[in-house]
């Protein structure tokens, strides 16, 4: 089978390795234009181009999709698929028409739930037990498309950010694997979604990282780790900021006497709580502007926070 890999983030990695080490034919990789980051604004290629670059394979990096230049090169091609994993754009029509066998998408929740940009941020976030990994035909609607392959993972209470995408990405290499090989085969039946069902699950913003300690104890420790390790919960310490990187949940209804939310309760040997609503919050590994991440009680050990401080 020939075929064209779209992706940009170490997630859609695995999924081009095991593309080359099932011997199918990557005829080039498409992935977006490098990006300035750091202080000196250095443009960085993505991980996809990284492993691109390693296994010699021809790179596109288009800043337009629909450039009849870019069209062109991707029509000479002559993909009988295109598979596009975490790519960060929308196909228009005239890409999606290019393939013989249609483009397919791996996704990494269980759709039509969690549709968009983050979606093992805001399964951990809310809480959710159970995610997955979804593979589909692409429209031009945003994660709507026909589902072919789905297959789900429990959600562990230890799970970070961090631990479910190394899952989910091993995952969806397999799945798409799979997929590919029963698509070939004719023994594949698209299933239209249920879009009554659709939820979203938004890019993380800024806003998102605030940690709010009006919260109950439970949501708090699932917004922690649902932030872990990009791009951190955030609140504040004397107006300086301080990111929260691993906490547990006290659970308990009540609040202790004279305390509001966000109120160091506990600071010292024995640890750093912090009084939610209601319940409490142990906080376990935390990082003050310009600091390291450190675990709670050497933090104190350097910086000590007295009782009674407001957090945020």
């Amino acid at each position: 089978m020939r075929v064209v890999f779209m992706g940009t983030p170490v997630f859609a990695v695995p999924c081009l390795k095991a593309l080359l080490k099932e011997g199918l034919q990557v005829a080039g990789v498409v992935t977006q234009p490098d990006r300035p980051k750091g202080r000196g604004q250095k443009h960085i290629p993505g991980a996809v181009k990284e492993e691109a670059v390693f296994h010699g394979l021809d790179i596109y990096q288009p800043l337009n999709l629909k450039d009849s230049e870019f069209v062109r090169q991707m029509a000479e091609l002559s993909p009988e698929v295109i598979v596009v994993v975490a790519f960060g754009r929308i196909l228009p029509r005239v890409i999606l028409d290019l393939p013989l066998m249609g483009c397919i998408n791996v996704h990494a929740s269980l759709l039509p739930k969690y549709r968009g940009a983050a979606p093992i941020h805001r399964a951990i976030i809310n809480g959710e037990k159970i995610t997955g990994i979804t593979t589909m035909l692409i429209n031009e609607s945003l994660d709507s498309g026909d589902i072919l392959l789905q297959e789900a993972v429990p959600i562990h209470k230890e799970d970070t950010v961090g631990t479910l995408h190394d899952r989910l990405a091993s995952l969806g290499a397999n799945l798409l694997v799979k997929t590919l090989r029963l698509l070939e085969a004719g023994d594949l039946t698209p299933v239209p979604q249920d879009h009554s069902k659709a939820t979203y699950a938004y890019m993380i913003s800024s806003e998102d990282e605030v940690l709010d300690w009006n919260a109950p104890a439970g949501a708090i420790f699932n917004h922690v780790r649902g932030m872990d390790p990009w791009p951190g919960a955030k609140t504040s310490l004397n107006e300086k900021l301080l990111k929260i990187w691993r906490v547990e949940a006290i659970e308990t209804e009540c609040s202790r006497e004279g305390t509001i939310p966000g109120q160091v309760v506990v600071s010292g040997p024995e640890g750093l709580v912090v009084q939610a609503n209601p319940g409490l919050v142990d906080v376990k590994e935390l990082q003050l502007q310009g600091g390291k991440r450190l675990p709670a009680v050497d933090f104190l050990r350097g910086r000590p926070v007295r009782t009674g401080t407001v957090l945020g």
